[in-house]
């Protein structure tokens, strides 16, 4: 198995020395960068097997007694306290399982799971074993959102191609979104799953008078964005950013095309744009970029839908230039 050679602290989240002045409600500030290091090494234990399972051999263990053939996963205990600790033995369970319960959604996580995000938590109940497993859980059918995954839905565990030997070597998804062979299979592999080809909300008949509110709205969107341009707040917020996005309606489309800071319209479509965006009623973007309400508010009530779980910070990217051009318009 190849592996990347990566660091405990990412290199884009080591500011470089020095100091800098921002300025807030008229005053301004010094902001200094600076660091505290606490750096540790630690054993996995008596998981060791456990971990390595997962990295090695893409298994799944757990434990059972061997009195009362209760099966624990993970096999965090090497004795039973219901059985006299009776010892326990190492075995495999299946990689398919239940959800326990619904699962919170996280989708403005620190620093530290940021790349993730969004992405679900819940316990699953695997085949072969009694008690439920906590885990990651995401969906291919474009961004998590409540409803998707719920108490009961059938979930498959996925191993990421490259691993290190964590919990997030793993993550699960919904069954009903893999083929059969895919769900049979022993060790399915993030990189065997389609995450390109999500299926986009069907939008209804479009008719002259869906039209003619998209070229309204529209028209809104192009200034807006023209108005983004020119705050220097709103620049900073996509700094380093590139986006293409393919907005569609019931009453047309059109991309969003975002390069280092720059942010404009364009009504001929991109081949190739990063992601799509799609909403029944433009006037949902135009009230998240009016600052009318946030368009991530609006992706988690399903009124605006992505086609990639990953560009939910590009939204939230959008709803800080709205933010930006409102406080602007306040100093």
């Amino acid at each position: 198995m190849r592996t990347v050679e990566q660091k405990i602290i990412p290199a884009k989240y080591i500011p470089d020395v020095g100091s800098r002045i921002e300025e807030v409600d008229g005053r301004r500030y010094l902001i200094t960068n600076d660091a505290m290091y606490t750096f540790y090494r630690r054993s996995r234990g008596e998981l060791s097997p456990f971990f390595l399972a997962l990295k090695e051999e893409k298994r799944l263990l757990g434990c059972r007694c061997t009195t009362c053939g209760l099966v624990r996963v993970p096999p965090f205990l090497t004795h039973c306290p219901d059985c006299d600790f009776a010892p326990t033995e190492l075995v495999e369970v299946e990689q398919v399982g239940v959800m326990n319960s619904s699962p919170p959604i996280t989708y403005f996580a620190t620093a530290l799971f940021q790349d993730m995000a969004p992405y679900g938590r819940g316990r699953v109940i695997f085949k072969g074993a009694d008690t439920a497993m906590s885990v990651i859980l995401y969906t291919t059918t474009g961004i998590l959102v409540p409803g998707v995954i719920r108490k009961g839905t059938e979930v498959k565990l996925v191993f990421k191609d490259e691993r290190v030997g964590e919990m997030t070597d793993v993550f699960c998804v919904p069954s009903s979104e893999l083929t059969r062979k895919q769900v049979a299979k022993k060790g399915l592999l993030e990189s065997e799953i389609d995450w390109e080809s999500p299926v986009e909300p069907k939008l209804g008949k479009s008719s002259k008078k869906h039209v003619s509110s998209f070229e309204e709205s529209f028209k809104k969107v192009d200034s807006i964005l023209k108005e983004m341009n020119g705050n220097a707040r709103a620049r900073k917020d996509i700094a380093g950013w590139k986006r293409t996005i393919l907005v569609k309606t019931r009453g047309g489309q059109f991309m969003i095309r975002m390069n280092d800071g720059d942010i404009k319209t364009r009504k001929k479509a991109s081949a190739s744009p990063d992601f799509v965006m799609v909403c029944d009623d433009l006037m949902t973007l135009v009230d998240g970029l009016a600052y009318r309400g946030a368009l991530t508010d609006s992706v988690i009530n399903k009124k605006l839908w992505i086609s990639k779980n990953m560009e939910f910070n590009t939204i939230f990217k959008l709803d800080r230039m709205a933010r930006s051009v409102a406080r602007s318009k306040k100093s």
